[in-house]
């Protein structure tokens, strides 16, 4: 499995985390949307979603490319994990699902 590429923070007030953001990260967002603002540092996405604690996020989540979604989520739930966000096309062929497991830990898959 290779390594999660993005890590997407749930935020209440997307104005001061998107300040606090670009100070840490040292650059401004690559997309700057009332619904999403992204950053890349040397090929790490970094997101903030207004809307992630409606989603069932808890904190900030890694999401791990899979080729299958579907699949992905069926063998975590029998493995153990619960399922936060079922898979969900955000656009630009894009599916994300949250997964949580048995200790609350967040995961989040990424197919496309």
């Amino acid at each position: 499995m290779s390594t999660a590429t993005t890590l997407i923070y749930p935020v209440t007030d997307l104005s001061t985390a998107k300040k606090v953001f670009t100070t840490l990260l040292g650059t401004e967002p690559h997309t700057d949307e009332a619904y999403y603002v992204g950053y890349n540092v040397e090929g790490q996405e970094i997101a903030l979603d207004p809307n992630g604690h409606r989603k069932g996020l808890t904190g900030g989540t890694p999401y791990w490319p899979v080729d299958d979604i579907e699949a992905s989520v069926e063998s975590l739930v029998a493995a153990g994990a619960s399922i936060k966000q079922q898979p969900t096309n955000v656009g630009g062929g894009r599916t994300v699902a949250a997964l949580a497991d048995p200790d609350g830990n967040m995961i989040g898959l990424m197919q496309g």
